[in-house]
């Protein structure tokens, strides 16, 4: 038996509460894994209030990462007290995910634990960490360097936005973050921005052109917010996209692109292949801080419910972790 958060349909609401569950009902994949860390995304925040269409089957154990050693394994790769990450491949949508405190997955969805990296900083980086990290890895792919000028981060205090300041700022690009919580801006600026945009700037409609401003742009937001970054990036610069926060439609011209040479850049971290995966986990390891996960809210499997809604609600910034 073990502790999971369970999410049950009951008519068109979502009821969430922490149960008691048998082993056997695991029953996705080839490989048994203790939990030892998840974190607590935005998607997981909509699946468990009920806000998003997130969940694809019911009932879900939510959780779209997770960090732990394996109890049993049917899978070559992957042996009893290996430790091992999780991330994407529709676990906490589709099938049961990592806000439990075991797990059944399959193996080829499973990446060993870089170097000395513990299972509680894996889950401080997590999936916003990865996408962060895709997203930097596109724009040098991009040939997007520091002297070309600044770079937007936008929902900046969230958990992709904020990993992805801080990996700016360290490889010596000048970070503009823009966000709708003012009294981050303190905070956002410790971490690495140089300047902190009201995200109200943003929340217009854009001519087809404007004035040049962005050599490149990491959006987590989308929508409205999207269409205006592409409006003003620079001459043959780049903007990666890896979010919905601010809606999923995209009202934009061709001008940026035939006129400015702009590259639109889709970040894909659920099905990224497991080598893009582990070069992308070592060197997160290597280009965050050495306490990074020791900035992070950690909550327990009760709490998580709370911690949601507080996230949908704009009160909560950075990464949060669940300890079951």
């Amino acid at each position: 038996m073990f502790n999971a958060l369970l999410l049950e349909e009951l008519g068109k609401e979502t009821k969430a509460s922490v149960q008691r569950l048998n082993e056997n009902q695991l029953t996705t994949g080839d490989v048994l894994v203790k939990v030892d860390y998840s974190s607590l995304n935005y998607k997981d925040a909509m699946a468990i209030t009920g806000k998003g269409k997130i969940v694809r089957q019911w009932p879900m154990v939510p959780g779209i990462d997770f960090a732990g050693t394996v109890l049993a394994s049917d899978h070559p790769n992957h042996q009893v007290g290996d430790e091992v990450i999780l991330t994407g491949w529709g676990v906490g949508e589709k099938y049961w995910g990592g806000i439990a405190e075991k797990a059944c997955v399959k193996g080829e969805w499973l990446v060993p634990l870089p170097g000395t990296m513990s299972a509680k900083r894996a889950m401080a980086i997590g999936t916003a960490g990865l996408t962060a990290m895709l997203s930097f890895m596109a724009l040098e792919r991009a040939g997007i360097k520091p002297d070309q000028g600044p770079i937007l981060v936008t929902g900046a205090t969230g958990g992709v936005g904020s990993i992805a300041v801080r990996l700016l700022a360290k490889a010596g690009f000048e970070v503009h973050a823009e966000t709708g919580r003012r009294q981050h801006c303190d905070w956002l600026r410790q971490i690495g921005a140089s300047e902190v945009i009201d995200r109200a700037e943003f929340d217009k409609e854009p001519a087809a052109l404007e004035s040049q401003r962005w050599a490149g742009a990491i959006d987590a937001v989308g929508g409205r917010t999207l269409s205006r970054i592409l409006s003003q990036t620079k001459m043959n610069g780049a903007v990666t996209a890896c979010g919905l926060a601010g809606g999923v439609a995209l009202n934009t011209t061709v001008m940026p692109f035939i006129l400015r040479g702009v590259q639109l850049l889709g970040i894909d971290s659920v099905y990224a292949s497991t080598a893009t995966r582990i070069e992308a986990w070592q060197r997160l390891q290597d280009n965050l801080p050495l306490d990074f996960e020791e900035q992070s809210e950690v909550y327990t499997l009760e709490q998580s419910i709370q911690a949601a809604h507080d996230l949908l609600a704009g009160k909560l910034k950075g990464r949060l972790l669940i300890q079951p």
